[in-house]
């Protein structure tokens, strides 16, 4: 058994798929598009595929994140074509904090997480979720940024509540 501190920790930070353009609703009603549900379901996928299952989701609560989020788990449970696993249920924290946060905003909320979570997925907004990928390994970091449905990939060397640097070590763009 093991104690959490010898624990691979595996970041996950995806940036919310396509979002309707409205001026007519508040920014954090706006929906998803139908290729923003399309491309959550393929960001599950594809985190199924390469076995990031998360322990635990962070999310803002604003309407296209939680579609995000919902999206992602579909893609998870391996609907048709994908198969992809299921595993355990994640965790799952709507944080209000997350929507529209700075970079040391989301990094408190992921230093909350429970020690013994393996594999974090926070699901947010720009600019703050490309800039705390920036932050946590500025010479990999993308300078343009988490595109829609960006999903990248970092490897923490300490523990959660510690945290302060993460190697990058993958980048994908969900499309479905």
């Amino acid at each position: 058994m093991t104690d959490g501190r010898n624990r691979q920790r595996t970041l996950v930070l995806l940036r919310h798929a396509k979002a309707e353009q409205s001026r007519d609703a508040p920014d954090a009603e706006r929906p998803l598009t139908a290729r923003g549900h399309a491309d959550a379901a393929a960001a599950g996928a594809w985190l199924a595929r390469h076995g990031l299952l998360p322990d635990v989701v962070l999310c803002s609560p604003a309407r296209r994140t939680r579609q995000t989020w919902h999206g992602v788990a579909l893609g998870l449970a391996g609907s048709p074509p994908e198969g992809g696993p299921a595993g355990p249920a994640p965790a799952v924290r709507y944080e209000p904090t997350a929507y529209e946060a700075h970079p040391d905003e989301l990094l408190a909320l992921v230093r909350s997480v429970d020690p013994a979570a393996g594999t974090v997925l926070l699901v947010a907004h720009n600019p703050g979720i490309s800039l705390l990928s920036a932050l946590l390994d500025p010479e990999r970091a993308d300078p343009e940024g988490l595109r829609t449905t960006d999903l990248v990939v970092h490897h923490p060397t300490t523990e959660w509540a510690t945290l302060s640097r993460a190697p990058l070590t993958t980048r994908h763009t969900a499309r479905g």
